[in-house]
């Protein structure tokens, strides 16, 4: 039965994660390029940066009870922090509140702009927040297909 709960656990892990990181690459490579050329109005990139943030805290939350869960079962402290498999969760912890920081960040410049009716000002205030939330995304799923693969 306990094996069953670590599935269950780990397939609701890896879908909020790849929905999570998927959403920020999206926000970074496909809407804030149309936001900073001013191709799309500000209701619709305030829709989208707000659903955006629902998504990622609802994530970051549930990233954190099953991830938690996940390691609670498979790791001991030791484990942790004496193993190479330990070292890539605790990357993977640093990586996750990285991108969760950097999310709450550029979605505020986003909102504090679209506040005042601007666009591509917020657009491009909030660009290096996403790249660097991206370079985070994409280092939590090369951490994850390194945990898989048994390294």
């Amino acid at each position: 039965m306990a094996s069953i709960d670590l599935t269950i656990g780990y397939v609701i892990h890896m879908l909020f994660a790849g929905l999570w990181t998927g959403s920020v690459l999206f926000m970074t490579y496909g809407v804030l390029p149309i936001a900073r050329e001013g191709s799309i109005d500000t209701d619709p990139f305030a829709d989208i940066t707000s659903r955006l943030l629902t998504l990622s805290r609802a994530s970051a939350l549930i990233l954190f009870l099953t991830g938690g869960h996940l390691a609670g079962n498979l790791y001991t402290v030791g484990t942790l922090t004496g193993s190479t498999r330990g070292y890539l969760v605790i990357a993977m912890i640093v990586l996750w509140l990285a991108l969760a920081g950097l999310v709450e960040v550029g979605t505020s410049k986003i909102s504090d702009g679209l506040a005042e009716r601007k666009l591509r000002e917020p657009a491009n205030n909030a660009r290096p927040f996403f790249l660097a939330g991206s370079v985070a995304a994409l280092g939590l799923l090369v951490t994850a297909g390194l945990l898989l693969g048994g390294f």
